[in-house]
C-alpha cells in the first residue's frame, strides 16, 4: 500500500469514528417534560428526583401562558424567588429549554407563584 493510500484509510476511519461519537453524544440527550401530564405548575419541587439528567438534556415547561411563565435563574434568586439582574423570560406555554452541566434552576415570577411553589432545581452531569 502507498503511503498516500494508507493516509486516505485512516482518515476515513477517523472520521467514520468522529461521526459514531458525535451520533452516540445526540443520541443520549433525553427531553423530559417538567411535572408530567399536569404540566409546570405548582409544587414540583419534588419531581426532578429520581431522574437522571444530563448536560444537553431539554426540559419542556407546559402551562397556561396568561397564568404562567419560566425563568432560569441561580440558586440565590430560586432561594428568595427575587430574579437578579437580566433575565431570559420564557413565555410561549410551550418552551423547551437545554440543561447546562450542574445546577439549573427556574421560577416563575407571576406575583406569589414562586413563594407558593412553583419552582425546580435541576442538577445535570
Amino acid at each position: 500500500m502507498s503511503q498516500g493510500r494508507g493516509s486516505a484509510v485512516l482518515l476515513v476511519v477517523v472520521a467514520a469514528a468522529m461521526v459514531v461519537v458525535f451520533h452516540s453524544e445526540v443520541a443520549e440527550a433525553a427531553t423530559y417534560t417538567v411535572g408530567g401530564y399536569g404540566g409546570w405548575t405548582f409544587n414540583l419541587a419534588n419531581w426532578p428526583k429520581g431522574k437522571s439528567f444530563r448536560a444537553g438534556d431539554t426540559l419542556v415547561f407546559n402551562y397556561n401562558s396568561l397564568s404562567h411563565n419560566v425563568v432560569p435563574v441561580n440558586g440565590v434568586a430560586y432561594n428568595s424567588c427575587t430574579p437578579q439582574g437580566s433575565v431570559q423570560v420564557y413565555q410561549t406555554g410551550k418552551d423547551r429549554i437545554k440543561l447546562v452541566k450542574g445546577q439549573n434552576f427556574f421560577i416563575c415570577t407571576f406575583p406569589g407563584h414562586c413563594q407558593s411553589g412553583m419552582k425546580i432545581a435541576v442538577t445535570a452531569v
